[in-house]
C-alpha cells in the first residue's frame, strides 16, 4: 500500500458488517439455534430428574425441605470454636461444622505456603545435602496417599502416653493422647475488642500505604510509613486494651485427676489432620514454587548481582516477584484441593461439616437435604478462593501501557 494511502478516507473505512440471513447457511443463525437446543436439553434433563426425585420421595413417603434445621440435634461434637451444646438446633451444629472445616483450610493454607515455599526454595540451593533432602521430601509425600498420611499421625498422635505421663518438652506445654495442651490468655473482651482494632488498623495502614504510594508516583517522594504503622498496629491497639482495664492473666494447663485442666488444647484429631494436610500439600507447592523461580530469566539473578545484592535479597527483591506471576495460576488449585481434602477429616474422627452432615443425615433421614448442605458449603468455599486468587493474580499481572 503507498503511503499517501494511509490518509485517504477510502482505506480508513471500516470492512461493512454483514447482516444476520434467516437461513442455516448462516453461522450466526446457526450457533443461536444449536445454543437453544444444548440450553433446553440441560433443562429437560434437570426437570426431569428433580421431578423424578420427587415423585419418588413421595411414593415412599420420606419428608423433604429444611424444616429439621430448627429441631434440636442432641448432637455431641467435641470441639466447636462457637457455644453449642447437645441441646442446640441442628442449623447451629452444622454452623459448627462448617467453622471447623473454614479453621482447618485457613490455618491449612497458610502454613502449607510458607512450608512448600521453603522447600521450593531448598531443591534450588547451592547447597548439595539441603536440595536433596528437600526433593526426597517432596517425592516422598507427593507419592503417598494423602489417607494414608492422616492415619499415620492419628495413630502416632493416639499412640502419645497418657495424661499422667504427658511428655513435657518445655515450660508448660504437654503431649498426650488427649492432645496438646499449652498455655494461652484468659481472654476478656477487652481482648477483642483489641483484636478489632487491629484489624482496622490494618485495613487503614493499607488504605494509607496506596495513598502514600499514588504520591510518591506523583512528587517522587514517598512519605515514611513505619511510623504510622507503629501507631495503628501496636499503638491502636494497646491503647484500646488499655481503656478496658488492660486485663493480662495466663491461664495454665494443670493435670488434676486423669486429666489437664486450663490452658488451650489441640486434640489429636485436628492436629493430625492439620499436619497431614501441610505436610501433602507443601510438598506440591514447593514444585509449583520451584518451577516459577525457574521460569525468571537467569539474565535477572546476573543484573541484580550486579547491583551488589546479596543472594537473599535477590531472590525476595526481584525473583519472586516475577515468579509470583507464574506462580498464583497452579497455587489456586492446591489451595482448592486442601480445602476439598479436608473431608477426609472424617476418617479420623475430626468433626467437619462432612462429618456432622452426615450424622444429621443418619439421624434424619434428610439425605438429599444433607449432600445439598455439603456440597453448598464446599462449592462456596471454592468459588470464594478462586475469586480472590483471580483477583490478586489480575493485580500482579503486567499491564501494557
Amino acid at each position: 500500500m503507498p503511503q499517501d494511502a494511509i490518509a485517504d478516507p477510502r482505506y480508513a473505512r471500516a470492512a461493512p458488517r454483514r447482516g444476520v440471513r434467516l437461513s442455516w447457511r448462516d453461522p450466526t443463525v446457526r450457533s443461536i439455534v444449536w445454543q437453544i437446543v444444548i440450553i433446553g436439553l440441560v433443562g429437560f434433563v434437570v426437570w426431569w430428574l428433580v421431578s423424578n426425585t420427587m415423585r419418588n420421595l413421595e411414593v415412599r413417603r420420606i419428608a423433604t425441605g429444611f424444616g429439621f434445621l430448627n429441631r434440636e440435634a442432641g448432637l455431641p461434637i467435641a470441639e466447636a470454636m462457637i457455644p453449642y451444646t447437645p441441646a442446640d438446633t441442628y442449623a447451629r451444629a452444622l454452623l459448627v461444622g462448617i467453622l471447623n472445616t473454614l479453621r482447618v483450610a485457613v490455618i491449612g493454607i497458610v502454613l502449607s505456603t510458607i512450608l512448600g515455599t521453603v522447600i521450593g526454595i531448598a531443591r534450588l540451593s547451592q547447597n548439595w545435602l539441603l536440595a536433596k533432602l528437600a526433593a526426597i521430601y517432596v517425592e516422598l509425600l507427593r507419592d503417598l496417599p494423602l489417607l494414608l498420611q492422616l492415619l499415620f499421625w492419628y495413630a502416632l498422635m493416639q499412640g502419645l502416653p497418657g495424661p499422667r505421663q504427658a511428655v513435657n518438652p518445655f515450660g508448660s506445654v504437654f503431649l498426650s493422647n488427649r492432645g496438646i495442651k499449652f498455655p494461652w490468655i484468659a481472654w476478656e473482651p477487652a481482648h477483642t475488642a483489641a483484636l478489632v482494632a487491629l484489624v482496622a488498623g490494618t485495613a487503614a495502614l493499607v488504605l494509607l500505604a496506596r495513598r502514600f504510594t499514588a504520591r510518591q508516583m506523583a512528587t517522587g517522594v514517598r512519605p515514611k510509613l513505619w511510623p504510622w504503622a507503629l501507631a495503628l498496629l501496636l499503638g491502636l491497639p494497646a491503647a484500646v486494651w488499655a481503656a478496658m482495664g488492660a486485663p493480662f492473666a495466663i491461664d495454665a494447663p494443670v493435670l488434676r485427676g486423669f486429666n489437664f485442666q486450663g490452658g488451650a488444647t489441640i486434640t489429636p484429631e485436628f492436629a493430625a489432620l492439620l499436619l497431614g494436610l501441610v505436610l501433602y500439600t507443601a510438598a506440591f507447592i514447593a514444585e509449583i514454587v520451584r518451577a516459577g523461580i525457574l521460569a525468571v530469566h537467569t539474565g535477572q539473578w546476573e543484573a541484580a548481582g550486579a547491583l551488589g545484592l546479596s543472594r537473599g535479597e535477590q531472590l525476595r527483591l526481584i525473583i519472586l516477584p516475577q515468579a509470583l506471576r507464574v506462580i498464583i495460576p497452579p497455587m489456586t488449585s492446591q489451595y482448592l484441593n486442601i480445602t476439598k481434602n479436608s473431608s477426609l477429616a472424617v476418617a479420623i474422627g475430626y468433626q467437619d461439616i462432612v462429618s456432622i452432615a452426615n450424622t444429621t443425615l443418619n439421624q434424619t433421614g434428610q439425605a438429599i437435604e444433607g449432600i445439598a448442605i455439603i456440597m453448598a458449603v464446599y462449592l462456596t468455599i471454592s468459588l470464594s478462593i478462586s475469586l480472590f486468587m483471580n483477583w490478586y493474580n489480575a493485580r500482579i499481572a503486567l499491564k501494557e501501557r
